[in-house]
């Protein structure tokens, strides 16, 4: 048990060890860190972590976060808006955007199927993007979810959501290995993945 000789640096390590991946030893060194710069540097960070929480947005159209009701990316009209590329989160829009190979719009989901957690399709942004699709305004439907059983998982059952409708739907290639987060991979093979990528029947057959 650590002796922290202050209450206020006790709780302080406790909030920010919440952080994942942030252990106590971790925390510790951050908020001496904070503690050793000008008092203005703390409020800022302060006030711009209240101001994220309470102000940020969710696009109406994609659910990527925002700063207004449509993200910049849905608002491009050189985006090609019959492309929608279905990924987990936020992460997976920065690392495909980052390859400045895909120029379709995203759909977040907010997760992925995974029943060991409690997460069931009614959680996750499905039912919007099932929506678009019987609308007509999707022509291509790019599964991007990470490769693991909850990734496959939720493309088949999103697949087979839509498969009556006259869509397309492909999947990245398979130049990502099993098991990997679209955020951790290299730019030139995320953008591979994203140009050679494969009907998603295919995908099936593997």
């Amino acid at each position: 048990m650590v002796d922290y000789s202050s209450k206020l640096l006790e709780n302080a390590v406790e909030e920010m060890a919440r952080f994942p991946g942030i252990g106590k030893r971790s925390a510790l060194r951050m908020i001496l860190y904070l503690l050793n710069q000008p008092e203005e540097q703390t409020i800022d960070l302060a006030k711009a972590l209240v101001k994220l929480k309470t102000e940020i947005k969710f696009c109406r159209n994609c659910h990527n976060i925002s700063d207004t009701d449509l993200c910049e990316i849905c608002q491009n009209p050189k985006r090609q808006k019959e492309i929608v590329c279905v990924v987990e989160d936020i992460r997976d829009v920065m690392a495909i955007e980052n390859t400045q190979q895909y120029k379709g719009l995203y759909h977040v989901l907010g997760g992925k199927i995974s029943p060991i957690d409690g997460i069931g399709p009614q959680n996750l942004n499905i039912n919007s993007l099932v929506e678009k699709v019987k609308e007509g305004e999707v022509e291509e439907l790019i599964f991007a979810l990470s490769s693991t059983m909850e990734g496959d998982t939720t493309n088949f059952y999103i697949y087979k959501q839509i498969e009556k409708y006259k869509v397309k739907a492909s999947s990245i290639a398979r130049g990502i290995a099993v098991g990997d987060e679209l955020e951790f991979a290299d730019e030139i093979t995320l953008g591979r993945s994203i140009i050679n990528r494969q009907p998603f029947e295919a995908s099936l057959k593997n």
